[in-house]
């Protein structure tokens, strides 16, 4: 691969926190600097909500045709918490796809893993569902709001019409509290400043900081960028250099 890009970077936070926001600017930046400045390349993204969002459609379809729903009820609460690592095992299945077809693929493109997980340990649990082949060359930035802040630009973000969509999907505010008011990043944080251990595995990780907001300022969401990319990208090299 380009000595000056990431092959797998995992992006998460709470929702609306700004991931889908950081993905867009990238799209939005020209190559050269992209990689130049972020240490990303050409990139393809693996974004679980793809998932979530075929599921409620399915149980639709299901229910449509007197069918019994599979993972959500009418009110699409799921049914069965085994979803949210499905979604996972989906994304690793379909990144394992990609290195299959060309196993160059990191040549020329970095993945950008992108999911939402909330509630007591649920970071961690989701890091563990991820393949050896995603962990042995992933970096991770958390982007960091509180709840109140997620739950504002949540209500915020939302378009009628475009539930369905990356930018502009929204959960109701009962969802909020129940699956994402708690989460364990302080606690996987506390561990190590520089890196997260996921069985024998070593992810270097930093902190987007986006409150107050930067996401919606260009050139503060590109400043913020370019400091947790250098961040990652440095402890990734000092970890390959000591054999991880």
């Amino acid at each position: 691969m380009t000595p000056a890009t990431l092959p797998v970077l995992i992006l998460t936070g709470r929702p609306a926190a700004g991931k889908s926001e950081v993905i867009d600017f990238l799209k939005n930046t020209e190559a050269r600097l992209r990689r130049e400045r972020f240490h990303i390349g050409a990139f393809e993204e693996l974004d679980d909500f793809l998932y979530v969002w075929e599921t409620f459609e399915t149980d639709d379809i299901l229910t449509r045709h007197g069918r019994r729903r599979l993972w959500t009820d009418e009110r699409y609460w799921f049914t069965d918490e085994f979803v949210w690592d499905l979604y996972l095992e989906r994304i690793n299945l379909e990144y394992r796809k990609k290195l299959a077809r060309d196993p160059a693929y990191h040549d020329a493109t970095t993945t950008i893993v992108e999911f939402a997980r909330g509630g007591a340990g649920a970071i961690a649990h989701a890091l563990s569902c991820l393949h050896d082949d995603i962990l042995s060359r992933a970096a991770l930035v958390y982007i960091r709001v509180s709840y109140e802040e997620s739950l504002r630009k949540n209500r915020a973000r939302a378009r009628k019409g475009e539930e369905h969509s990356i930018l502009y999907h929204s959960l109701p505010d009962e969802k909020m509290e129940h699956y994402y008011r708690t989460n364990d990043w302080e606690d996987l944080e506390g561990r190590d400043p520089s890196f997260i251990r996921v069985r024998d595995f070593r992810v270097p990780y930093a902190v987007f900081e986006n409150e107050p907001e930067k996401t919606l300022d260009a050139s503060l969401l590109g400043a913020e960028l370019e400091r947790v990319t250098a961040r990652v990208w440095s402890a990734r090299a000092s970890a390959a250099g000591a054999g991880r």
